[in-house]
């Protein structure tokens, strides 16, 4: 009896521990989907006046500011070299170690290496920035030049106010952090409107100088960063003490960190990378080879890859952004695990993570994509069938851009960072083979669907390692996605119901405000169905745990 009873409570003790990984992982998206969501709603909401602004040049405006926020995201992760997460991980590991002054020692070494990194990269993006406007945006691309000259002082700073972002993460001082990330959203909402406004309603309607303005807010919007990162050093006495640090009990050399970091980064920067690589390849095939097959303009290819990039990547980021959020919050906890050899905790949780994303990205995708009339009318115009295709069609494979973004870091963090790169490799290749044949013969679906199939080719790669790696249970991940399926089929229907009898009420044709009432009414029931059947079959529970329970009290579900 004693050894059954002893039996017992090993067997449990995987599961206590999976539970209390799941709670971890959902405090942490907790606080990090809270940072990141206001700023990225905020990220969304300013396209309605900034677009309206542009007027009938509104869809060029995106596409030449996407194409230069394209480039300029790549940059900024090649220049910061994941540093941010290195240098957090150092300042938790000497300040466990009770030696606060390495780490600050190390936070000082390391501001003057990233300066120096800064400084390289954004003196190649300004003087490159001839080769590159050609690159991605053809021939007749001399408007793109200033764009990319403007974003390269965004990414002067941005590595070394990254290592200040890495020491509070590394304090786990969230407060300062999320503070540092919205203001910066702020202050450069605020530039992008504000002149935005002065030159296309006050002053010389300059289209292509409105959009320099507006990739010139990134750069203001990190000084504001900055200064509120500076001002939570200075109240908490912390700058001081970087600036003279004492005696430390260890020694580091900021270099030998920066190498170490850059060995184990590198990989993992370039495989999450896929999908900026991608956007970069659209842009740079579709408008060097529309030509050939069309006698489209410059400025109408613009507008073309408008409606299936840039108009839909505004509102798919905050998508994406969960997604990533929930892959980077359980990359330490699967890293956890799988180095104890804790094999049962680690596949629970690898298949909890899929359900997870199933329980929330495909209810979303597939809203969107039924709402998509009004959605595109709120923040663009009244959509065309080219228009309203081409956004469902994107909108349908974020969650296949999401799905990537959730499978390829634990094999990163699990010592397979070899097979993640072949297979982003495989990747690529298949992106690049089909791209081409794809755009001459699909034209504006081109990109849409070259970028599907290889994704599809990459996940099922990256899916079937994982498998292999964890064995996690295929058919309890299985029946977690069929449930949120279920409830996205009745999501649905609401959704279309309620879309359907409001279309009586505001006409076939509505205006922005009907568009909204539309987008919030059906959007909002077809929400609270999900929940209310998610509440009944016991999912809130299994996805959210505890606080799943408080969920559905508070809804009084």
């Amino acid at each position: 009896m004693e050894n059954s009873g002893q039996t017992m409570d090993t067997d449990s003790k995987p599961i206590k521990t999976a539970t209390k990984s799941k709670d971890q992982m959902l405090s942490g998206t907790a606080w990090r989907t809270g940072a990141d969501m206001i700023g990225k709603v905020l990220g969304v909401v300013y396209i309605i006046p900034w677009y309206a602004w542009m007027g009938r040049f509104g869809n060029e405006a995106n596409s030449l500011y996407s194409m230069g926020y394209n480039i300029y995201a790549l940059f900024l992760l090649i220049s910061t070299v994941g540093i941010p997460a290195a240098v957090a991980r150092e300042v938790a590991r000497y300040n466990t170690l009770d030696d606060p002054n390495m780490a600050y020692r190390l936070v000082r070494q390391m501001l003057g290496v990233m300066a120096i990194l800064g400084i390289v990269a954004a003196g190649l993006m300004f003087f490159l920035s001839g080769p590159l406007s050609t690159l991605v945006g053809g021939k007749d691309s001399a408007d793109l030049i200033p764009v990319m000259k403007s974003l390269a002082l965004a990414v002067l700073i941005f590595p070394s106010m990254s290592v200040i972002r890495g020491y509070f993460q590394g304090l786990n001082q969230v407060k300062a952090y999320a503070m540092s990330q919205l203001l910066e959203q702020v202050v450069r909402i605020v530039w992008m409107l504000a002149t935005t406004f002065a030159i296309m309603k006050l002053g010389s309607h300059d289209w292509q100088n409105a959009v320099t303005q507006s990739t010139t807010a990134a750069f203001v919007g990190m000084l504001g960063s900055y200064a509120v990162l500076l001002f939570y050093l200075q109240r908490s006495g912390n700058l001081t003490r970087l600036l003279h640090p004492g005696p430390a009990k260890s020694k580091i050399n900021a270099l030998e960190v920066l190498k170490t970091t850059m060995h184990t980064a590198i990989p993992f920067i370039v495989i999450g990378s896929a999908i900026q690589i991608f956007k970069i390849i659209d842009n740079s095939t579709f408008m060097n080879m529309m030509p050939w097959v069309t006698n489209y303009s410059h400025n109408e290819l613009l507008a073309l890859m408008s409606y299936f990039s840039a108009n839909t990547d505004k509102l798919t980021m905050v998508l994406l952004g969960v997604a990533l959020t929930l892959g980077s919050v359980s990359d330490p906890l699967i890293t956890e695990h799988y180095v104890q050899g804790n094999r049962r905790e680690l596949a629970v949780l690898v298949g909890y993570n899929f359900q997870l994303y199933v329980g929330f990205m495909l209810p979303a995708v597939v809203g969107m994509a039924l709402l998509t009339k009004p959605i595109y009318t709120i923040f663009y115009q009244v959509p065309s069938s080219l228009q309203s295709s081409l956004f469902v069609f994107a909108i349908l494979q974020s969650f296949l851009l999401g799905l990537y973004m959730l499978v390829y870091p634990p094999l990163t963090v699990m010592d397979h960072k070899r097979m993640a790169m072949k297979f982003f490799i495989i990747t690529l290749i298949a992106k690049v083979v089909l791209q081409v044949p794809m755009i001459l013969i699909f034209h504006s679906y081109g990109p849409l669907l070259a970028t599907t199939l290889s994704f599809l080719l990459g996940v099922s790669l990256f899916i079937r390692k994982l498998h292999q790696i964890t064995r996690f249970s295929i058919k309890n991940t299985i029946r977690g996605a069929q449930g949120a399926a279920l409830l996205t089929a009745f999501m649905a229907v609401v959704v279309i119901a309620v879309e359907i009898v409001l279309g009586f009420i505001f006409g076939k044709v509505p205006g922005r405000a009907g568009s909204a009432v539309i987008a919030v009414i059906a959007g909002g029931a077809g929400f609270y169905t999900y929940l209310w059947f998610a509440a009944k079959l016991g999912l809130l529970e299994k996805w959210f745990g505890v606080r799943g329970t408080s969920l559905r009290r508070k809804l009084h579900l």
